[in-house]
């Protein structure tokens, strides 16, 4: 079985190289947590970026982003607002939770949450907005507080010094007095704001690293995302056996981990795109908004994620978690593959002593599994007490020794 690790995800080749664990040839994971108490893996991350030495929570003015020219969608419709607001106030479990609005922009959103008595921490990334945002901060009587950063790009993968507006989500929740509850309790905080389409996929894709390695944001719960999404994108997240053309990985990660609900949408017409000076861009402009003007014909997906309280079990924690990542995607490099042809390649385990444990048949597609039979699958495997329960490729040992 051929996996070459230049085509795994930095975090997960990482792993791979760490050294030997429960595989035959690579390291689980549990290497790097050994010797660490079990009630303190949540908090730990496997990359810690550093912040900037000598700078405290406020950035320096002279320091200017390499991230300006991107485009980002913002609420400016007032009555998009008030029905918003009006969504995510009945969905809401307690009138006293606390919203964390990723990029505010004109602060239309915002202004209409504080309306409705909510606490709001605003994080934007584009400074021009900054101005308008904390002006309407200091009339809030602490009901908002305005940071400068960018929600998206918080607790980057890569090592190095972090500047704002990237941040370490650690340094600012303990700016905010915001404390880590138990992840059987309800969801700490709620975060709301708007994927940018540009990027969606590889925020997706990071957002299920801190998840389920309980990392960044999901170290201090079960932080519940309130976000527009692209509707192309929303129909991938949902995808089933039944929509095998959607169906992919990140379709079984997303519904396995979270409660996923969609509580409105709206076309993609209806949002503000703006320069990074703040100037609104026209979106039925031509040149050089080809990309926005296929936009406009999509609706935007207003979708609530909330991370389930029996995500993590005794078969699948935050420290396994990468196998999980890493055999869904093998089934779905070979998504014509039977069951246990997968079985043979994925494991030494005896293939049938699996598919009964299961109660499924050999000669199913892989991709006939539903989200929660692809959990089972891995929890199998992993309750054999074999030494060995993973098979990978030679070419990844021999890049290990």
């Amino acid at each position: 079985m051929s996996v070459p690790v230049a085509g795994l995800p930095r975090r997960l080749a990482l792993s791979a190289l760490a050294g030997a664990g429960r595989f035959c040839a690579l390291g689980s994971g549990a290497t790097r947590w050994r010797g660490v108490p079990a009630g303190h893996r949540r908090g730990l991350a496997d990359l810690q970026p550093k912040p900037v030495p000598g700078q405290g929570f406020k950035d320096s003015n002279s320091w200017l982003s390499k991230y300006r020219s991107e485009r980002k969608s913002y609420i400016t419709n007032p009555n998009l607002a008030t029905t918003l607001v009006r969504i995510l106030k009945e969905e809401a479990k307690s009138p006293d939770q606390l919203f964390l609005e990723c990029n505010p922009g004109p602060g239309i959103l915002t202004q209409a949450l504080l309306e409705s008595k909510a606490k709001v921490i605003a994080l934007e990334s584009n400074r021009t907005f900054l101005p308008h945002l904390e002006s309407l901060q200091k009339e809030m009587n602490g009901k908002l507080e305005v940071v400068y950063c960018d929600f998206f790009k918080m607790d980057p993968r890569n090592f190095g010094i972090v500047k704002p507006p990237i941040m370490i989500s650690e340094t600012l929740f303990r700016h905010l007095g915001i404390e880590a509850v138990p992840w059987s309790k309800d969801t700490p905080l709620r975060v709301v704001g708007i994927f940018p389409s540009k990027n969606e996929k590889k925020i997706l894709w990071k957002l299920l690293y801190d998840l389920y390695s309980s990392t960044s944001i999901f170290s201090y719960g079960r932080v519940e995302l309130n976000m527009f999404i692209t509707e192309k994108e929303y129909e991938k997240l949902v995808a089933n056996p039944q929509n095998p053309h959607l169906y992919q990985a990140l379709s079984v990660l997303w519904q396995v981990a979270c409660n996923i609900k969609l509580l409105h949408v709206e076309p993609w017409s209806s949002f503000g795109v703006y320069r990074h000076s703040g100037g609104q861009k026209k979106v039925k402009n031509k040149n050089p908004l080809a990309q926005t003007d296929k936009q406009v014909e999509e609706n935007m997906c207003l979708i609530q994620l909330t991370p389930l309280e029996n995500l993590f079990t005794e078969n699948l924690t935050s420290v396994n978690y990468d196998i999980f990542f890493h055999m869904l995607k093998q089934c779905f490099m070979k998504r014509n593959f039977r069951l246990m042809d997968h079985l043979q390649l994925l494991s030494p385990v005896n293939a049938t002593a699996i598919l009964k444990e299961m109660g499924k048949h050999g000669d199913m597609k892989i991709t006939d599994l539903y989200p929660q039979d692809f959990k089972q699958l891995f929890e199998t495997i992993e309750y054999f007490r074999e030494s060995c329960r993973w098979l990978f490729d030679d070419c990844m040992e021999e890049m290990i020794v």
